[in-house]
């Protein structure tokens, strides 16, 4: 006898299926909803003006370094005026290495300037922003800059969306083509089985099409209206995310083929080799023709699917995380890895899943087909540990990336799915070693057979009526439903593999969420990096603050310096010193200093400070509180005699 797989309580296997569809949906939802826009794989590590500060005199261009290689459009930098007028000359261009510049108008006015970028890493995913500096002195400027960050807004939910059925449709298309051929070659011919493979290839399909259509807009203006844009979709297929993208159609195209063959002419080959062995009475030279040509067919189709699958992992590997960092050369072989490791569990364990619930009871799968799976399955778990450690290194980099970062903390959920999806899959291999000898496919599917015959025969000895024999018809298929249901149900003991079996399918649902959010997270070694050029450029920025400001009290003797430092010049208590000094340089010792800051932007001070005389010409305060950082103005009033005074300002960016 041979060892089946009889689903028992198969009456309620149609509606747990819908609950893991729905759950696949809902978890979707959630995760692609909540998610911010694509964070950016690109950071701002520097700029020249540094943003906030005030520069003497006009720049000839502002330049701008990222962490890493960027693709730039006409517009992807801006310099706007205070009144929002662009006054940079066009098209930005590379500088060295990770650094863009674009050149200004000359004779640029005083006030501040808005710089904006929208540019695209390398990675693929779209880095916008914006920041001022300011000429002479700060001003009131009209630029208003979207808070919406490039990848956002309606168009990058569709993008995510998109993204998350490109992979789920890779994972049920690649795992479960391998399925057939790796461990239930009968399946090949099982309805429930050829249409989950087959919507696995229309869901990467519609997905990439959707993708390609949507890229433009996505990393441009976020527009709906901007979907359609031919123009757009001309310059996407100019880059490398479009690229890839138009690969995986042409490799799709030849994974229609292999699906055609696998459905078609694998599934007649196998009807025609079992016909063929009847006819010639068990002959031993025509059986043996038979499972020759039907195994150098199954090499073919491994062979042909095999470079399919591993193409279109590569579509992915060479336009997103593995395209950029250290170790490219490496990294890309191995993402690749990854993702056929991936597709082979999961995809098939969604095709166990429906061989268990959904195959008729004259295709029932055996118990050597689940072992062998099992097999497939810890190979591939292996590969993804193998992998998967060594994607982590290359994108967290260190101990603090993986618990401070959002991509470190995604990573420990994924880690903590992949542990109890293995727990759970040792508790399905358990089951499987316990499986006991049920009725053999060929003779459940006898006992159907002739169910059918008698149904038939049946209708056409009522068809003189035709309402009456359509009726009857309709009937008869049920009870015959309800039938072939109670033949697969006549192994209790399946109950506990089906029910394994359901809950890693849930569990994987989660992890596929958990990994496309990933994959549109900025890695962690990127981010700590970033945040360590921001935190050098920000010290080097925010050193003692020192303004030098001449002074005319109008009186004889009345003229001179006087310069204010502030030490640190953050946010919080500062150490400040003034020094008034005369036209030659020397100290001048006058009856009185004042000093006040005025934040004017939040409406904060004038907050006095009178610092105290500790030599000629030198005065000092200790804890001066400095309460927001902002473009602040400072004040100082010189007092030269009892009767002659004059108050002096500049304004400073502090903090």
């Amino acid at each position: 006898m041979t060892r089946t797989i009889a689903p028992r309580g198969a009456t309620h296997g149609v509606a747990r299926v819908r609950t893991l569809l729905l759950l696949f949906l809902a978890v979707a939802g959630v995760l692609l909803a909540g998610a911010a826009p694509a964070s950016a794989h690109a950071a701002l590590t520097g700029s020249d003006p540094m943003q906030g500060t005030v520069v003497d005199k006009a720049p000839t261009q502002v330049s701008l370094t990222f962490s890493e290689q960027v693709a730039l459009s006409d517009n992807a930098l801006q310099v706007l005026d205070p009144k929002g007028q662009r006054v940079d000359t066009g098209k930005a261009t590379s500088t060295s290495g990770t650094t863009y510049a674009v050149q200004l108008h000359s004779g640029l006015p005083d006030g501040t300037f808005t710089v904006t970028y929208q540019v695209v890493s390398a990675d693929s995913h779209p880095v916008s922003g914006a920041f001022t500096f300011s000429i002479g002195a700060p001003s009131q400027t009209s630029v208003a800059v979207s808070g919406q960050a490039a990848g956002g807004g309606f168009v990058g939910v569709l993008y995510d969306a998109g993204r998350y059925i490109s992979y789920a449709g890779f994972i049920l298309l690649v795992g479960g083509a391998a399925f057939v051929l790796a461990c239930w070659q009968r399946g090949a011919g099982v309805r429930p089985v050829q249409r989950l493979v087959v919507s696995g290839w229309l869901a990467l399909t519609g997905a990439t099409l959707a993708l390609l259509l949507l890229r433009g807009s996505y990393v441009g203006s976020g527009k709906v209206g901007d979907i359609f844009d031919l123009s757009l979709l001309g310059q996407v297929l100019q880059t490398k995310a479009g690229a890839a993208l138009v690969s995986r159609l042409l490799l799709l195209a030849a994974g229609a083929l292999f699906i055609a063959v696998l459905f078609g002419a694998y599934v007649k080959r196998d009807e025609a080799a079992a016909s063929e062995a009847e006819a010639a009475d068990s002959e031993a030279d025509a059986a043996e023709d038979a499972a020759t040509e039907k195994k150098d067919l199954t090499f073919g189709l491994a062979i042909g699917g095999a470079v399919v699958a591993a193409g279109l992992a590569a579509t992915w590997a060479m336009a997103e995380h593995a395209s950029t960092g250290i170790q490219t050369g490496l990294a890309m072989p191995v993402d690749v890895l990854h993702l056929l490791a991936v597709a082979l569990w999961l995809g098939g364990l969604s095709t166990l899943l429906v061989a268990l619930f959904r195959a008729p009871a004259d295709a029932q799968i055996d118990a050597s087909a689940v072992r062998r799976f099992s097999r497939v399955a810890f190979s591939s778990v292996i590969a993804l540990v193998a992998t998967g450690s060594y994607q982590a290194w290359r994108q967290v980099g260190s101990w603090s990336a993986l618990t401070d970062t959002a991509y470190g903390q995604l990573l420990l959920v994924k880690i903590g799915l992949v542990t109890v999806l293995v727990g759970i899959a040792w508790i399905s291999r358990r089951w499987t070693g316990q499986l006991s000898e049920v009725p053999a496919p060929e003779a459940v599917a006898a006992a159907v057979v002739e169910q059918r015959a008698k149904t038939r025969t049946k209708v056409a000895a009522g068809s003189g009526d035709s309402r009456r024999a359509a009726q009857l018809a309709r009937q008869r298929a049920a009870v015959a439903t309800a039938r072939d249901k109670r033949l697969r149900d006549s192994d209790p003991l399946r109950s506990g593999l089906r029910r394994s079996v359901l809950a890693e399918a849930g569990v994987a649902v989660v992890l596929l969420a958990i990994t496309t959010v990933l994959t549109s997270t900025e890695p962690g070694r990127t981010e700590e990096d970033a945040k360590a050029a921001t935190s050098s450029s920000s010290s080097q920025q925010s050193g003692p603050l020192s303004l030098k400001i001449p002074f005319d009290t109008g009186a004889e003797d009345g003229e001179g310096t006087v310069e204010v430092t502030l030490d640190p010049a953050r946010v919080g208590g500062n150490e400040m010193h003034v020094f008034v000094v005369r036209p030659n340089g020397k100290a001048f010792d006058v009856p009185e200093v004042k000093v006040a800051f005025t934040l004017e932007a939040k409406d904060i001070g004038p907050l006095p400070v009178t610092p105290d005389r500790i030599a000629t010409g030198h005065w000092t305060a200790s804890g001066v509180q400095i309460p927001l950082a902002g473009d602040w103005k400072v004040e100082v009033t010189v007092r030269t005699s009892d009767i002659d005074q004059v108050t002096v300002d500049k304004n400073a960016k502090i903090g």
